[in-house]
């Protein structure tokens, strides 16, 4: 007989009020695989563009997927289950996970449930020093800065570029994060700042207090200035928006330096940049329990904190898409299953 939890489930794709919290069948747990009790879950730029069948994508690209179908990645809760080849973990740790990305973006990973069943080379131990919802709002937006600012740590193929993506070297070094106030970029401050980065950190005004709390030198308030106007030299910009005016970081950027592009998607500057020898990189963030593991050291210490835009009940998933339609999100939407 089928276990039955309560899941936020699609059955077209659509706003908001197509999430719907329902009945669903508790997900089969893989030899190599963990079954997670859901404490909380985060949303993720991913998790609205499945909502809406990625139909900012060119047609080509829009999933096919079998409906209906649990959205959400992010994860934090206790282990219910192990297979029978999982070592390392065991029922009742405490633990947190960015779940089956990219390799599920298309079909949904499942987070926003009960229950998530979790590849273990997934999964990391959640850090003691941090609640199950700081916890569920780190997995994807740390692993992205994480990956662009210190290594991959994989040689999967990149669906951005012909090369792969590789950091740069930030000790000593200014690195101008736009976006800084976002889910990313607030991480991508302190992670900087920790590898010994002067940062710069362009966000909206309402940022500023936080942005300078979270260890940035300097701030630039996007809607009175335009960055690249007052900013020259800087050996990094990492851009966390995308749009169609990516290219203007390029004048801000001394000779021989870089700029990371977390959605490249647009990007006209190619030119440009070979011209200036300027570096122009992005990569998929790729799920990594050992990544996890070895970040969450930081925010295990508070080195590295995650901050949160708002909560939900997971019945509330609807409400929380909602509120990141609305846009000016302060680090991390959570849902909660408590």
């Amino acid at each position: 007989m089928t276990e039955i939890m309560k899941a936020v489930r699609l059955h077209a794709f659509g706003g908001p009020e197509n999430l719907l919290y329902e009945d669903a069948p508790r997900p089969f747990v893989g030899s190599d695989d963990v079954l997670v009790k859901v404490y909380a879950a985060s949303l993720n730029p991913p998790d609205w563009y499945l909502r809406d069948g990625y139909r900012t994508l060119p047609p080509e690209w829009w999933p096919d997927p079998v409906f209906p179908l649990i959205p959400g990645t992010d994860v934090s809760g206790v282990v219910a289950a192990v297979g029978q080849n999982v070592a390392g973990f065991s029922v009742g740790d405490a633990v947190y996970s960015m779940v089956r990305f990219p390799e599920r973006v298309m079909q949904g990973s499942g987070a926003c449930a009960d229950y998530v069943s979790v590849p273990s080379c997934e999964l990391a131990l959640k850090p003691q020093g941090i609640d199950h919802v700081q916890a569920a709002g780190a997995p994807m937006s740390l692993l992205t800065a994480w990956q662009f600012l210190i290594g991959p740590g994989h040689n999967a193929a990149n669906p951005f570029q012909s090369f792969p993506h590789t950091a740069v070297p930030l000790k000593g070094r200014t690195v101008l994060i736009n976006g800084a106030g976002g889910g990313v970029g607030h991480l991508a401050v302190q992670i900087a700042r920790w590898q010994g980065a002067r940062v710069i950190a362009v966000a909206s005004s309402r940022n500023e207090a936080l942005l300078y709390e979270l260890g940035a030198d300097e701030f630039i308030d996007y809607t009175k200035t335009a960055a690249e106007q007052v900013v020259n030299k800087v050996d990094l910009v990492l851009d966390a928006v995308g749009g169609a005016h990516m290219a203007r970081f390029l004048s801000c950027i001394r000779q021989g330096g870089a700029l990371f592009l977390v959605n490249p998607l647009g990007f006209s500057g190619w030119d440009e940049a070979a011209r200036k020898g300027i570096t122009v990189s992005s990569t998929q963030v790729r799920s990594s329990g050992a990544q996890l593991a070895e970040a969450g050291r930081l925010l295990d210490t508070g080195t590295v904190r995650v901050v949160i835009d708002s909560t939900w009940p997971l019945a509330m998933a609807s409400a929380a898409h909602q509120r990141a339609a609305m846009g000016s999100i302060q680090g991390k939407i959570v849902l909660t299953n408590n």
